[in-house]
């Protein structure tokens, strides 16, 4: 499968008006297809975000007679700089959250609920990962024994 520069993620939602507000409003998120009451598309930094309503194809109900609705534990992951400042801004503006701010190994998180209770992750962005120095070349005679370069890197650890 070829590679895309853009990742596609569809959620199921109540209101599609609404949705397009939190996630324009909220997130920054532009829009690139409004089919409101059905459907809209909203886009950011290489995400696209299907927001399929009650009357869309994508909520037809499976041949079994299953529903597909809004929730689930799935959820869209924005990294931002300030995590704390974040989640004041947010809250501010009215916005609900399933959690207060948690740290763990893979490090500080948050779950924000939008109007549908789907939820996203909000997670401080990390720095760029160093690049490591290419190793120094092995020595050869008698006054050489050995040398080699090593640079530390934090690892990403799991979220």
């Amino acid at each position: 499968m070829p590679a895309t520069a853009t990742v596609g993620v569809r959620y199921m939602i109540d209101d599609v008006a609404d949705a397009i507000a939190f996630y324009t409003t909220h997130l920054g998120f532009a829009v690139e297809q409004d089919a409101t009451p059905a459907f809209a598309t909203v886009t950011r930094d290489g995400v696209r975000l299907l927001l399929s309503g009650p009357t869309s194809s994508g909520r037809r109900p499976m041949p079994d007679g299953t529903r597909p609705v809004p929730g689930g534990w799935n959820r869209l992951h924005l990294q931002v700089a300030d995590l704390a400042t974040e989640v004041e801004r947010l809250r501010a503006a009215g916005c609900r959250f399933h959690n207060d701010i948690i740290t763990g190994p893979g490090g500080s998180q948050i779950l924000l609920q939008d109007p549908s209770g789907q939820r996203g992750r909000a997670v401080p962005a990390r720095p760029a990962r160093p690049v490591r120095p290419p190793p120094l070349s092995w020595g050869s005679g008698p006054d050489t024994t050995h040398a080699a370069a090593t640079a530390s890197a934090s690892s990403p650890g799991g979220r």
